[in-house]
């Protein structure tokens, strides 16, 4: 059993101390989080433990940790993985890894540079709508994808109590909580790698956020393929939004729910073809093949996913946006991440 230590007890962090203790491969160890009453209350739902105010203060009374959990805000971990490079721990870190490009960055420099596995928490990659998607592509049931269109509409009320709300305060909250999970996919159902992007963000009057809730951007991709993306946190209805089309040679391909309903239809069929999917837990079971992921990469040796070396070429495709928007001009991807490739 992979013993692992969970840091981080937020809403994201619950979700995780779910999957850890349902899992038959691995035990939740110990908790860590600076807050007594986050500690408490996870003590109180998952069931006794230890539990630390700090990743240092756990790994200093602990011997026998095999893997970290970091569930925490993406500010501030360069500390964290630093102790756990230090034991050459496996990592699988909540995205955005960091809040710009640079330091995550070096984040994974430090991890590569010890040894240490680093695996990002995409866990969007491995919905099951995802996967489905993706073979659908990689078996040419429409043909090759030319262009597509990405819209996410949602009004996203950042003082409920079960949001992080430290998003409030970002300067690119949009881009950085919410579209890195979008562009994240695209580079992985296309298989392409981003070249090009032409971008705005901006903020609608009503916004409670201080950072620009709105993305508009149409991004060029090797091989020609180009995604025409719009995104908001601020749409004013309460109703979601969301439609990913995916125009290719022979038909299209359309997701119309974030986590589900994928259709696909041949350019002369007169009705869309609805593609079976199993149930879905929100936010436990993509989590569950994520986290499953991360556990066969230690204990089997599979290949890792998801690498912190992957993630930064999602990151890259954020920092084209906040600079074009800035430029009024288009961005090429490479200048903003010279010499990366994904691995």
């Amino acid at each position: 059993m992979l013993k692992v230590l969970l840091a981080g007890l937020g809403v994201r962090g619950r979700h995780w101390a779910e999957v850890i203790n349902r899992s038959e491969r691995a035990v939740l160890l110990a908790f860590a989080d600076p807050s007594p009453a986050a500690l408490a209350r996870a003590l109180a739902e998952f069931g006794e433990r230890p539990a630390f105010p700090s990743v240092e203060a756990a790994l200093n009374a602990l011997d026998d940790v095999d893997a970290l959990v970091l569930a925490n805000p993406p500010m501030g971990r360069e500390g964290i993985v630093r102790l756990a490079c230090a034991r050459r721990l496996p990592m699988l870190i909540e995205k955005p890894l960091a809040l710009n490009l640079a330091d995550a960055a070096t984040l994974v420099g430090i991890a590569e540079a010890a040894g240490a596995s680093l695996m990002v928490g995409l866990n969007f990659r491995y919905l099951a709508v995802t996967q489905a998607m993706t073979r659908l592509l990689a078996d040419e049931t429409v043909g090759r994808p030319e262009f597509a269109r990405f819209t996410y509409e949602r009004w996203r009320d950042g003082h409920r109590q079960d949001l992080n709300d430290y998003p409030l305060v970002m300067e690119q909250p949009m881009l950085w909580e919410q579209s890195i999970h979008h562009f994240d996919l695209m580079r992985y159902v296309y298989g392409r790698e981003p070249v090009r992007v032409q971008c705005q963000t901006w903020n609608p009057p009503w916004s409670m956020y201080a950072g620009d809730s709105n993305v508009s951007a149409l991004f060029e991709f090797d091989g020609g393929l180009r995604v025409n993306y719009q995104g908001t946190w601020q749409g004013n209805w309460a109703a979601p939004g969301f439609e990913w089309r995916t125009d290719c040679a022979d038909g299209i391909i359309a997701q119309r729910e974030e986590f589900g309903a994928l259709n696909y239809a041949r350019r002369d069929e007169a009705t869309l073809r609805a593609v079976p999917l199993p149930p879905h837990e929100r936010w436990i079971s993509e989590t569950t093949a994520l986290f499953a992921a991360f556990v066969d990469h230690i204990v089997d040796d599979a290949p890792i996913q998801c690498s912190g070396r992957d993630h930064l070429m999602s990151l890259a495709m954020l920092e084209a946006c906040i600079q074009s928007s800035a430029q009024g001009s288009g961005v090429l991807i490479r200048d903003v991440l010279p010499g990366t490739e994904a691995k």
